[in-house]
């Protein structure tokens, strides 16, 4: 790969993890309720767990839709409940007003948030978008320089989300803030589902 087209790579991947979605809606969210470093598990789920599914998918496994296009609907109905339920663990974060400074429930985990991008309908259009435009011939690699790119930039984006939402528990040091506040992400996490929804695919 030259340098030219590893720049763009590099400046392409960094715009495409840093801007908002399900999953730094949710390191924000663990940010706050849980803090930096009960959230690195996460952190380190979507740094390595996202360049592995564009890894897979660039060696073929996005192929599968090719040869079951009601994969699609699968995923979606997947994708679906399972942020729904994501949205309605973030709501109830917050801790009753009589409860201590420990907040209820538990950020993800390694593998949970790994887990967690083959069914983040913003994961599979990344990870599509970077296969076709960067590794379009799907040789090893190429492919090996997109998945290593992402988990480069992917530090970047998860350790800003993460702290953006550790700084913000400076507010939400009572109890109704910080629910309105995990009321708040738990309705974005939901409404980035609508365009997945209405264009009918992950």
């Amino acid at each position: 790969m030259t340098p030219d087209l590893l720049l763009a790579l590099s400046a392409f991947a960094l715009v495409t993890v840093i801007t908002p979605g399900p999953n730094n809606l949710m390191l924000l969210a663990s940010g706050a309720n849980f803090g930096f470093r009960r959230t690195i598990p996460h952190m380190l789920g979507i740094g390595l767990g996202f360049p592995a599914m564009v890894l897979l998918m660039g060696l073929g496994v996005g192929q599968i839709f090719e040869i079951w296009p009601q994969a699609h609907t699968v995923l979606l109905v997947i994708s679906v409940i399972y942020m729904l339920w994501l949205a309605w663990k973030i709501a109830h974060a917050a801790p009753p007003p009589e409860a201590g400074s420990e907040p209820a429930g538990r950020p993800l985990n390694f593998l949970q948030a790994a887990a967690f991008q083959w069914v983040n309908p913003k994961a599979w259009s990344m990870a599509l978008g970077a296969i076709t435009l960067y590794a379009a011939g799907r040789e090893p690699g190429a492919v090996l320089w997109v998945a290593g790119t992402y988990v480069a930039v992917s530090g970047i984006s998860t350790t800003s989300w993460t702290v953006l939402g550790r700084e913000m528990r400076r507010l939400l040091n009572r109890p109704a803030r910080l629910r309105a506040f995990n009321w708040t992400m738990a309705a974005l996490l939901v409404a980035s589902l609508l365009p997945v929804l209405l264009q009918g695919q992950p």
